[in-house]
């Protein structure tokens, strides 16, 4: 169903939809829109991928667009919406946009759909791109470096949305911590929230009084409540996600998984900008082409919390999911 250019504008003032007074296209205008279902100042998950967004907007030729904290009930009429106003290309940032954006592809064959998540059927229309961005890779290897630093052998995951995708990630967390060393106690909670701070300080102080002195998230403003209970326990080291995470808790964060968000907004936009875009797939990104180890300026980890010696072991691990001689998604059937 098309909504009327007053339902959108209705809609829109609800979901915080950018630019709605747009000129017309200029017929060789890619115009980019990103779909969020959180913030775009999250500090990590929507904000990187904003950036790329923002860095799209300094190139000729490209015109961007945005909705944050889309719930899962708007995605449909807001995708339709940007697509009956000429989008070029529509990201749906997250596992919710992949069941409605497929849905909503076959009516717009002219407009391309990437959703940032896992391929939900093995046949899906040829204007719509899946991705298999290496989460559980990422997560398994977390879990083998919380497992390195860990004094007491204990280690824990805080998860975001109740979805598979978080599901799955906290079980490769706990397989890469007890393959890595053999005794570790790996816990994990998924929240079911992305958005709230308290649960994930909640959910990381209950593991610390189970025994836990190393934390991963995964769990975006969550996972901020998660850092802050790492941070305010003595001898409890944390990991940060999404981005680099050291300056939220410099003296309790040993690195951080960031993700290379921006890099994938700008690569997509680019394909479809330059006509080589091809949907109907699962693009697979390696590990390392997808995630960087960060520790502030010039750094991939904290000496001081993970000694240099810890990291020559964690090394090979790393390089060994990235040439998927270590096949994670095995290990999670």
């Amino acid at each position: 169903m098309k909504m009327s250019r007053r339902q959108f504008n209705l809609l829109a003032a609800c979901t915080g939809v950018a630019s709605l007074a747009r000129p017309a296209l200029a017929a060789d205008e890619t115009y980019v829109v990103l779909l969020l279902s959180g913030a775009i100042a999250d500090g990590g998950w929507g904000q990187h991928a904003y950036e790329g967004l923002k860095l799209l907007e300094g190139k000729p030729g490209f015109r961007i667009g945005y909705a944050e904290n889309v719930s899962q009930a708007q995605i449909p009429q807001v995708a339709r919406g940007y697509a009956d106003d000429g989008a070029s290309l529509i990201i749906g940032h997250g596992f919710e946009f992949g069941s409605p954006l497929l849905e909503v592809a076959p009516d717009y064959p002219e407009t391309a759909f990437f959703v940032s998540s896992f391929l939900p059927q093995p046949d899906v229309p040829s204007n719509i791109l899946y991705a298999d961005l290496a989460y559980f890779d990422v997560a398994y290897l977390a879990g083998a470096l919380a497992a390195l630093i860990s004094e007491k052998k204990g280690v824990g995951f805080v998860g975001g949305g109740d979805n598979p995708t978080q599901q799955s990630m906290m079980k490769a967390f706990v397989a890469g911590a007890e393959q890595t060393a053999p005794g570790t106690k790996a816990l994990g909670i998924v929240t079911g929230d992305y958005n709230d701070a308290a649960k994930g300080k909640q959910a990381a102080a209950t593991m610390i009084g189970n025994g836990v002195d190393v934390i991963w998230h995964a769990a975006d403003v969550t996972g901020l409540g998660a850092i802050q209970a790492a941070a305010d326990t003595a001898g409890v080291k944390v990991l940060g996600c999404y981005s680099d995470q050291t300056e939220l808790a410099p003296k309790a964060m040993g690195t951080s998984f960031a993700m290379n968000l921006a890099g994938m907004v700008t690569t997509v936009a680019e394909s479809v900008a330059s006509g080589s875009f091809q949907g109907g797939a699962e693009w697979r990104p390696t590990v390392d082409q997808m995630w960087l180890l960060e520790a502030g300026p010039g750094k991939d980890h904290n000496p001081e919390l993970i000694p240099d010696e810890t990291w020559a072991q964690f090394m090979p691990i790393w390089n060994d999911v990235a040439a998927r001689r270590i096949d994670v998604g095995a290990l999670l059937k």
